[in-house]
């Protein structure tokens, strides 16, 4: 079972900026491909970026040029990067969790409010 606990989101003004993380405290770390994902209401829930075992990082198409994902391995953490935050980025943003391409894992969610 691998745990992942959100952290970062809150309100902030068209353009402005924000870092959420995400806590994965396990052994098998390194061997996970690690996502964020976010849904906004009467919406689906959306990959927005991802980054795998070997470091390779994808964007959703949205956010290409704003948002950045990266991790800290030897504190078991992934961070997203948003810059340059507009009102369609409101969403409660989830960290996922992947191993072997089998077993999933998601956080509790953070909110993440874009308004003036």
């Amino acid at each position: 079972q691998v745990q992942l606990v959100e952290s970062g989101g809150g309100l902030v003004q068209p353009g402005g900026s924000l870092r959420l993380s995400c806590r994965a405290p396990t052994k098998i770390f390194s061997m996970l491909n690690m996502g964020w994902y976010r849904q906004a209401p009467g919406k689906e829930r959306e990959l927005v970026a991802a980054i795998n075992v070997a470091n390779r990082r994808t964007y959703a198409d949205s956010v290409k040029g704003r948002f950045s994902i990266s991790k800290d391995s030897v504190n078991y953490m992934v961070y997203l990067q948003m810059n340059g935050l507009m009102p369609d980025d409101t969403a409660v943003y989830y960290c996922k969790a992947t191993f072997r391409g089998e077993n999933e894992y998601w956080g509790q969610g953070t909110q993440v409010t874009v308004s003036s």
